[in-house]
């Protein structure tokens, strides 16, 4: 996958992520940097023939050595699951990962974009967009308590325009980085040798208990 000009700058502040993965819109990638990365929406199969589902031009007009325009899914309602296995077939869930999305978000609204479930039903991992969005982390333990989700203030990424959204975990630390600049780390305060079971599901389109379904505008694809 060719390198956005706009955006190769991205890739050097996250260890985690190569810069073959730009214009890839919802990827996991972790440590060891060895590891292959998980494009979340390809495993869960979006595609421009669901309903609700179309394509339009994306957030990298300009590539170098090409003259190909990006795609992008429009999305109206929708969601989408899978077991978490599906993700990781012959691994454990990282301990230190990185998670990114490229993404347009209806100005205004609040929203998980992607979620982490046990088979009991516990959002492990959530990523949510909007005014002062929360990072959920929850641990086999517990931790950290709802209280003690790291919360990003005085950031918004649902205000009508393009964002790519990164959070870092290591140890016990997440860093969001929003469109190539390293906002903010704050603590995360979860135990020794922290897990995340990969027996439930993945959500994308929002939580399990939520009635509604969020609305975006658009998710870069490649």
């Amino acid at each position: 996958v060719g390198v956005c000009s706009s955006c190769q700058s991205f890739y050097s502040v996250l260890p985690a992520i190569s810069c073959a993965l730009v214009c890839l819109w919802l990827i996991f990638s972790w440590f060891p940097f060895t590891a292959d990365p998980v494009d979340v929406l390809r495993v869960l199969g979006l595609s421009e023939n669901m309903e609700g589902v179309s394509l339009e031009a994306g957030f990298c007009t300009s590539r170098r050595g090409t003259e190909e325009t990006d795609l992008a899914y429009k999305i109206k309602k929708i969601q989408l699951s899978t077991p978490t296995k599906q993700l990781f077939h012959d691994s454990t869930f990282p301990e230190n990962f990185s998670l990114m999305a490229t993404v347009r978000a209806k100005k205004g609204s609040q929203f998980f974009l992607f979620s982490v479930y046990d088979d009991g039903g516990v959002q492990q991992v959530g990523l949510e967009v909007g005014r002062s969005p929360v990072f959920v982390y929850e641990d086999q333990h517990g931790q950290p308590t709802p209280q003690q989700y790291p919360i990003f203030r005085k950031i918004n990424t649902a205000d009508g325009k393009w964002h790519r959204i990164a959070y870092s975990v290591l140890d016990k630390t997440v860093t969001l980085y929003l469109d190539c600049q390293k906002v903010e780390t704050l603590d995360l305060q979860r135990g020794d040798d922290a897990v995340v079971s990969t027996e439930g599901v993945v959500v994308f389109g929002t939580r399990l208990l939520d009635e509604e379904v969020f609305e975006v505008r658009d998710f870069e694809r490649a």
